[in-house]
């Protein structure tokens, strides 16, 4: 039983790439080891923005509202090597942080926060207020309908703009949106992109580092449907990372190979 919790544990991605079509996956390797040491970190600190001086420290970014009723996150860790052979650690947090979606010495988002900033204040007022005037109207009446017909329209309007700006970079150097890096049924889910991993991996490609292993846990009260524990591992999400990271890995094997990793 703990053999197969390990291997799934080590195993990221298990989608196939939308363009070589080969299966992509990851392992662990002594990811686990510095994600120890950054709880260490976290409980000592309690803070993430753990390269201020601590009389420098944002409140907001505080760990004490991940055990609150905003409930704990994933955080995760990506051990890489450098063009000289020096060892990396490259740290994420999963979606953004009260409100913060970029903190010095983590992950950035795989998006423009700038132009995502500019979308998100031209749209959401609108779908508040739809949703407001929703509230006053009689239910399943013909304006009702309207409203509801033009909220829905609105939102979808907004989350395809949003995920337009999503860029992908895997390690041949390839870019796609996250539209069309998506491999999985269905349409993409909320969230997607925002996740450890592909910040991570990411990050990787920017900076040309190569990836030797990497470990995801969670911290902060546990989730609302309790399938996450405070302190626990856990592998890549199947539903919102696997269909990226089949796009996002490939070319690592290659690159890895080439190391003598």
């Amino acid at each position: 039983m703990q053999q197969k919790k390990k291997t799934e544990q080590e195993r990221v991605a298990g989608c196939p790439c939308p363009d070589c079509h080969r299966e992509h996956s990851f392992q662990e390797g002594d990811a686990r080891t510095h994600c120890l040491e950054l709880m260490r970190l976290l409980e000592q600190e309690k803070r993430i923005d753990l390269l201020a001086q601590r009389g420098e420290a944002d409140p907001q970014l505080s760990t004490a509202s991940l055990f609150g009723e905003a409930r704990g996150k994933m955080f995760g860790v990506l051990v890489c090597r450098d063009a000289n052979d020096c060892k990396r650690i490259l740290r994420a947090f999963s979606g953004q942080y009260n409100g913060a979606w970029e903190v010095e010495g983590w992950a950035p988002p795989l998006f423009n926060v700038g132009v995502f900033t500019r979308i998100y204040a031209d749209i959401e007022p609108r779908i508040k207020e739809l949703g407001r005037t929703l509230q006053l109207t009689d239910l399943h009446s013909p304006q009702w309908t309207d409203l509801t017909r033009q909220r829905r329209k609105l939102s979808q309007q907004w989350i395809q703009e949003i995920h337009v700006l999503y860029t992908l970079t895997n390690f041949r150097g390839q870019q796609r949106s996250l539209i069309d890096a998506f491999a999985g049924s269905g349409g993409i889910p909320t969230g997607t992109g925002d996740c450890c991993a592909p910040k991570l991996f990411n990050q990787a490609v920017k900076e040309n580092l190569t990836p030797l292993g990497l470990a995801e846990f969670y911290w902060g009260r546990e989730n609302a449907s309790q399938t996450r524990q405070h302190g626990q591992f856990y592998p890549s999400c199947a539903s919102k990372c696997a269909p990226i990271l089949g796009f996002m890995l490939c070319g690592l094997d290659e690159l890895l190979l080439q190391a003598g990793k």
